[in-house]
């Protein structure tokens, strides 16, 4: 007997689980999106020098127009912390330009400049084809099936996370 074979009998004896990490949704789930992660910022870290914090609040404040940080970042699932450092930088690269908030002034709203808006519109397109060219390997009649799945892990993500910092135990 392998030592692997007998540390197998013996886990199974006492009754331990065995988590296989390649089998794992949760690991599975996080290679599959930072694999497509990498390969859309190779699209626009080589081309607009941002990276992939940059990218979300562009695309957010492109999609969606003038929000504040707290806005994005909620929009955009980026802790606060990142969203401050991306809009920073964009501001420094007259992407994003900042207005004040006059019903509270302790927040501003952000919005592409006109720079921002020209890379949104040069990008969009080109996102859009990355992620035709990632859907088409999945067959024309599972399309629907898959993207129920993707809304229901969403779904079921938030509705666990928020349960297991306070302590709960999955289930």
């Amino acid at each position: 007997m392998t030592d692997e074979t007998a540390q197998k009998a013996s886990d199974a004896t006492v009754g331990h689980a065995v988590l296989k990490l390649d089998e794992f949704l949760p690991y599975r789930l996080n290679v599959c999106a930072s694999l497509v992660s990498q390969a859309l910022s190779r699209i626009y870290a080589d081309r607009y020098k941002i990276g992939v914090p940059e990218w979300r609040v562009l695309v957010t404040l492109g999609e969606l127009g003038a929000m504040t940080a707290k806005a994005v970042g909620a929009h955009s699932h980026m802790h606060k912390t990142k969203v401050s450092r991306a809009v920073a930088l964009l501001e420094r690269r007259k992407l994003v330009t900042r207005r004040a908030n006059k019903a509270d002034l302790r927040e501003s709203f952000l919005s592409l400049s006109p720079a921002g808006r020209d890379i949104y519109t040069e990008l969009a397109p080109i996102a859009l084809d990355f992620a035709q060219q990632l859907l088409e390997t999945v067959d024309a009649t599972d399309r629907a099936a898959f993207d129920r799945a993707i809304k229901k892990l969403t779904e079921r993500s938030a509705q666990l996370a928020p349960r297991i910092a306070n302590g709960h135990r999955p289930g």
